[in-house]
């Protein structure tokens, strides 16, 4: 079975920086597709950014210029590095790994609280 585990998340104030880390047990270069969500309470989850095994790149229009999603095979994991946070970019967030061979796969984490103050 696979794992995914964040870390990384925590308290910062606006305008500071945070990296996500997502460990993947087993390969990633299984899956073509990583990404990153995030969730407030009482809302439903939504895509912060998303990268594909090519090395493209998708990011939510709130996050742009500022979040950058990445992937080291090597090291089976996927990073989020998080620049000038928002209070509105407090949540909790979760890695998401999504692979189609040789079955539709779709793993998640457990999350990382990520909380920012003004």
């Amino acid at each position: 079975q696979v794992q995914l585990v964040e870390s990384g998340g925590g308290l910062v104030q606006a305008g500071g920086s945070l990296r996500l880390s997502c460990a993947v047990s087993g390969s990633i270069s299984s899956f073509k597709l990583m990404g990153w969500y995030r969730q407030i309470p009482g809302k439903q989850r939504e895509l912060v950014a998303r990268i594909f095994g090519s090395g493209v790149t998708k990011y939510t229009d709130s996050v742009k210029g500022r979040f950058t999603i990445s992937r080291d095979n090597a090291k089976n994991a996927v990073y989020l590095q998080m620049n000038n946070l928002r209070p509105e970019d407090t949540a909790v967030y979760y890695c998401n790994a999504v692979g189609f061979s040789p079955a539709i796969m779709d793993y998640w984490g457990k999350g990382t609280l990520v909380t920012v103050s003004s």
